[in-house]
């Protein structure tokens, strides 16, 4: 039986393990923390996304349009909440119509149902809303991607799994004859081959395995705020901004949760640690990895302003967060929201400055390395583990 030693306990980590057990492997799971999902996978929207943004035949595209289907099945089957619900990726201006066509003409090349809507149609899903035209985009659903986890890992559980909390990984190598041997604190884990779905800290493990991975993780945390209970009913799903084509993020949006409650965000703005979900989470040693890299000077030179200084500014005042979420629901106001924590997201950069658009999985004799894998990767879980475990087998 093929022994495989897969780093990281986030729904990528678990949902690989689940795969590799599913195909007779014998699995050991190492999470550094003292729970599963504690960083990404805990600290999203909790939004099933259908596969409209990305680019027609780009891993992104196929793994999220097949996973939107393949994790709310899961979900049904474990009894993990979920709702399909759809959502609206709104055009507020004339200026936002072509590239609100771009996102219908990418959604039908993608396979998504979508379609374009007035804006009288819009407001028959969200009263509230302001827009010139919409997509209405029918397969969109919310989820509790941590309850998604916990049922992972209880499979893995009874599939005979071996998972362990608190056991970083803390050294790698290869083992003569092949495969490899991860040094933890509670001893040695051999195995015949390693899967790195490390998240944030995905590089990092790379370069201790011997690589020399060609990106580089930098952590952008992105910070939500809340609809104050009596003004929920401003929201009634999901209402999205059409995305900047030139940004990697989506754009700050209002999303209902399973609980009813209704949560506003993310912006964009560098962490000050890679596991920085605060501005007084500081790592001087983070941010001397960061600055001695090239590429961050690159991206810095091509979006710190206007860009980052507005998703700054944003951070720091709830007004101008506020007015981000009012071009979307015009009643939405200042007193009508309140913080509610906040997310940092393993964004791969390349030297040259630009960032990672796409899930990137670099491989090595008995090891993969899934070293760029932010949104839609919670969607896509259980067909990236279908990949990687293709890689490890071949």
């Amino acid at each position: 039986m093929r022994r495989v030693v897969v780093i990281g306990g986030g729904i990528i980590g678990l949902a690989v393990a689940r795969e590799l057990v599913l195909r007779g492997a014998e699995v050991t799971v190492l999470e550094k923390e003292d729970r599963w999902g504690a960083h990404q996978t805990g600290h999203n929207s909790n939004v099933v996304h259908a596969g409209l943004y990305y680019r027609p035949g780009s891993f992104k595209a196929r793994m999220s349009v097949a996973g939107n289907h393949s994790i709310v099945d899961f979900a049904r089957e474990h009894g993990v909440p979920v709702e399909v619900c759809g959502k609206l990726v709104v055009a507020t201006g004339e200026r936002e119509l072509p590239a609100l066509g771009v996102l219908a003409e990418r959604a039908a090349a993608n396979g998504v149902p979508a379609r374009l809507v007035s804006p009288a149609e819009a407001r028959e899903y969200e009263p509230e809303v302001a827009c010139v035209r919409a997509l209405r985009v029918e397969s969109t659903a919310i989820i509790d991607f941590p309850a998604v986890c916990a049922a992972l890992a209880r499979s893995l559980e009874s599939a005979g799994a071996d998972l362990r909390l608190n056991a970083p990984a803390l050294g790698i190598r290869p083992r003569a004859g092949g495969g490899v041997e991860v040094a933890t604190g509670d001893g040695v884990v051999r195995a015949d081959a390693l899967v790195n779905c490390a998240g944030l800290q995905s590089d990092r493990i790379a370069r201790l395995a011997g690589l020399r991975p060609r990106a580089r993780i930098v952590p952008f945390r992105g910070e939500y705020y809340e609809l104050r209970p009596e003004r929920r009913h401003l929201v009634r799903g999901l209402i999205y901004p059409v995305p900047d084509p030139a940004l990697p993020f989506l754009g700050v949006h209002l999303t209902r949760m399973l609980d009813g409650s209704v949560h506003a965000g993310p912006n964009a703005v560098l962490a000050l640690r890679r596991e920085g979900y605060r501005w007084s989470d500081v790592s001087l040693g983070d941010l001397a990895e960061v600055a001695r890299f090239p590429g961050t000077w690159r991206l810095a030179r091509r979006y710190a302003f206007p860009v980052g200084l507005d998703e700054v500014r944003r951070s720091l005042s709830r007004r101008r967060f506020a007015a981000s979420l009012a071009r979307l629901v015009p009643a939405v106001g200042p007193d009508d929201i309140v913080r509610h924590g906040s997310g940092v997201r393993a964004q791969a950069l390349l030297p040259d400055g630009s960032l990672v658009d796409d899930f990137l999985i670099e491989t090595a004799p008995d090891q993969v390395h899934v070293l760029n894998a932010p949104s839609p990767a919670a969607t896509s879980a259980l067909e990236i583990a279908k990949h990687v475990a293709d890689q490890v087998g071949s």
